[in-house]
């Protein structure tokens, strides 16, 4: 049953090592369903967080998309240990898979020739070019000395900035509505629910103070929120919000999308899904970035409707406007300050840094935290202070934060140099706390207390008294605290599913004025106006090192490192095909190039593809694209691991204006332009599966003449679909920005016609299609 063993089994035996190896099963199902306790969420840190192993978050257990924490009772644990410590249950399973597995090729060394380790290459390469980016940064503030060249900057930042996000929602009629009123001892509350969008649901609290102490009309603040379920439910939030209003402040705390009463998603029953802030805000972005837009889009109207609510009241003094936010909270009044002239002082807190030092720690974070190639445009965290200059800003940090204390005063230095050239160096300062993340009381205490000189015109000490926060119960703007339960809700992501189908509308009426031929040719020329992927004669030829054959089953492996870039080492298996009959031949490719998810291993063996391929004749290239088989990434996943192994990694190349999809697109092209010179054939077979699917289709599309057939195994559909589905799965390194304002997948498919054979489409959330 098991194979050959020198020990006599019972039948006792038999039945509790099949029992165990069920037990074990369940538990390891379990166990794969850690993603809840594991979820990245920068205000609640979990215990098990993962260590940092060159540069990536490392963890030692599995972390899926979706499920339940395990849950081993004392019955089970007995069964399961007799036999994992005897080592009787997995032997001769271990036995059976070795018969089975052919061994590993490992191609590239570790370490690389430049020091990266093959599963940080892609993230080193990366890197590399950001430093680049950043030095000339640093040379470009430096030569820009003149305030008329300051001026000019600051306006290209800010034209960039939006449309790069995808412009702002237009203003449009708030229907505000107070829902309820509470009073507290020096303030008083009044829940405010308005409409950012038509109705697109804005849920936020008035903390206005004791008019008898403070007449009005008063100067104003607008709070925003960090990344916490409760939004402006928080403690903390509250407390800093209530602080304002004890000094004389209106304060306007919001819930931005996906946290407290503003969760996006429902259930089947109706029910809010409670997916994590971040989580849910990069699932919005997944969406976004094919129609262009960005998830802070949402967060930067919703604030300035605030700012257009409260200059709306006749209490409120319009021209003296603040913001002030903490960790999320903080990249939100970093955009608002830095965009709308009516922020007359802000203050963010636990969020400037810069992004060397951010990449160099703890990585990029989640969607609204990424303006596309904002670091090749030159656009860092000190150019949100800067943007704003000479305006007062006030940078709240932590001096253990993980948004790293020295980028934030290295911002800090470059801002207040600028300042000093309008002659108002002293309108910004930093306040650093000896602490960790979050909106500690003296963070919160400098913030109003530079709110109350800058928008009130007091110098005055400012206390942190106790404060009884109120309860859901109490500030629930909503019946039920849900804005997607208000009769005509619209979410987030019906925006992203509706700008989508309207593109789609423009590009049909577009390419029906085309003949076929010219329709090519202008998908081709949008294609690579899109992606930037360059011309097969613009890209590099790749340099090749071909290793000692390995023999396995009786083929030989040619193991190749194939260098496409200065920093990038892709590993390869070249087998030359043997002789076959005509009947095997016919209508086959003589060439065929596999660049597969599961990575080149998975081919290998007496049951592999490539054994199959080269007796019909073939000759085969496995190659491993950057981010797969020995280079993928290891360690725990960029913030859920229902982005991708590789979504980490594809949010830095968005970064620098780039995507995976175009540098994979462009690694294929270079490879199988190679394979054609040293086979002496026109043209070659590509096989692609998974995510390499959409640079597959790219790379083919754009070069019909180089790859003359495309097969596509489980890879997605349309990007449409992503804009339509919610919640998605591992479709951020298939990502490319604004692409759907020219093309969808379905475009590329359709240019190759008959070329193309598509086996197993996957959905949105990476599942097959049923017929």
């Amino acid at each position: 049953m098991y194979g050959k063993s020198n020990v006599p089994e019972t039948l006792f035996a038999y039945l509790h090592r099949l029992f165990s190896l069920v037990i074990v099963y369940g538990t390891a199902q379990s166990a794969f369903h850690l993603h809840g306790l594991l979820e990245w969420d920068p205000m609640k840190r979990p215990a098990l967080f993962c260590n940092r192993v060159h540069r990536q978050r490392d963890c030692r257990l599995p972390v899926p998309s979706q499920g339940t924490p395990m849950r081993l009772n004392p019955f089970t644990t007995l069964l399961i240990l007799p036999s994992l410590f005897s080592g009787n249950l997995l032997v001769p399973f271990a036995k059976a898979a070795d018969a089975q597995s052919p061994p590993e090729i490992r191609v590239l060394p570790e370490p690389l020739p430049n020091g990266a380790k093959p599963s940080t290459m892609v993230l080193e390469a990366l890197q590399e070019q950001a430093t680049t980016h950043f030095d000339r940064w640093q040379q470009e503030y430096e030569a820009r000395t003149d305030l008329d060249q300051i001026g000019q900057h600051q306006a290209m930042l800010k034209r960039e900035f939006t449309q790069r996000i995808g412009g702002l929602p237009r203003p449009t009629a708030l229907n505000a509505k107070i829902t309820g009123q509470i009073q507290r001892d020096g303030y008083r509350v009044e829940k405010v629910l308005l409409e950012s969008q038509p109705n697109f649901f804005v849920t936020s609290a008035l903390f206005l103070p004791d008019a008898e102490k403070y007449p009005p009309p008063w100067p104003a603040v607008i709070v925003l929120c960090g990344h916490s379920a409760e939004g402006k439910l928080q403690d903390g939030y509250q407390r800093g919000t209530a602080l304002a209003a004890l000094n004389g402040l209106a304060a306007m705390i919001v819930d931005p999308i996906g946290q407290g009463e503003r969760l996006q998603v429902l259930d089947d029953k109706g029910n809010p899904r409670k997916l994590g802030s971040t989580t849910e805000h990069t699932l919005l972005g997944t969406g976004a970035i094919l129609v262009g837009w960005n998830t802070a889009r949402w967060m930067i109207g919703d604030a300035m409707s605030a700012i257009d609510y409260l200059q709306s009241r006749n209490d409120i003094l319009a021209d003296r406007i603040g913001c002030m936010g903490n960790s999320g909270g903080g990249t939100q009044t970093s955009y608002v300050m830095a965009l709308d002239e009516r922020v007359e002082a802000a203050a963010p807190s636990c969020y400037i840094t810069s992004f060397r030092k951010l990449l160099e720690s703890i990585g990029p974070q989640d969607a609204e935290q990424n303006i596309f190639g904002q670091i090749a445009l030159g656009m860092d965290h000190a150019d949100y202070l800067m943007m704003r200059a000479p305006k007062p800003t006030l940078i709240c940090s932590g001096t253990h934060d993980y948004f790293d204390i020295h980028g934030a005063w290295s911002s800090y230095r470059a801002a207040k140099r600028l300042f000093h050239r309008y002659g108002l160096g002293r309108n910004v300062e930093l306040v650093e706390v000896d602490d960790k993340h979050g909106w500690h009381p003296p963070q919160r205490v400098a913030s109003v207390q530079f709110m109350v000189q800058h928008l009130a015109g007091r110098v005055e000490s400012v206390y942190d008294p106790e404060v009884k926060p109120l309860t859901a119960a109490e500030m629930n703007v909503t019946p039920d605290g849900s804005v997607m339960r208000l009769p005509n809700a619209v979410s987030a992501f019906d925006h992203v599913r509706q700008e989508a189908e309207r593109l789609a509308t423009v590009r049909a009426q577009a390419a029906s004025k085309l003949k076929a031929e010219a329709a090519t040719a202008a998908l081709q020329n949008n294609v690579r106006a899109v992606t930037g992927i360059r011309t097969l004669d613009a890209l590099p030829e790749p340099e090749v090192e071909k290793l000692a054959a390995v023999e396995v089953d009786g083929l030989q492996y040619v193991p190749l490192i194939i260098r496409t870039d200065e920093s990038i080492w892709l590993p390869a298996l070249l087998v030359e095909g043997q002789q076959a009959n005509a009947a095997e031949q016919a209508g086959a490719s003589k060439v065929t190039c596999l660049m597969l998810a599961e990575g080149k291993q998975s081919a290998v063996g007496t049951t592999g593809e490539i054994q199959r391929r080269v007796a019909a004749g073939q000759t085969v290239l496995a190659i491993d694209a950057r981010g797969v088989g020995e280079t993928v990434p290891v360690g725990r996943r960029w913030y859920s691991a229902r982005f991708g192994a590789n979504g980490g990694n594809s949010t830095i190349a968005y970064l620098l204006g780039k995507s995976l999809v175009a540098l994979r697109a462009e690694d294929c092209l270079a490879v199988c332009r190679w394979l054609t010179q040293t086979m002496a054939v026109d043209s070659v077979a590509l096989v692609a599966s998974g995510e390499l699917t959409i640079p597959g289709l790219h790379a083919a599309a754009l070069h019909p003449e180089l790859i003359d057939r495309l097969e596509t195994r489980r890879g997605l559909d349309n990007w449409s679909t992503v804009t339509a589905t919610a919640l998605s799965e591992n479709q951020v390194p298939g990502l490319v920005h604004g692409a759907l304002r020219q093309y969808d997948l379905s475009d590329l498919a359709a240019s190759l016609g008959d070329r193309l054979q598509v086996v197993q489409p996957h959905d949105a959330t990476d599942q097959p299609i049923s017929d």
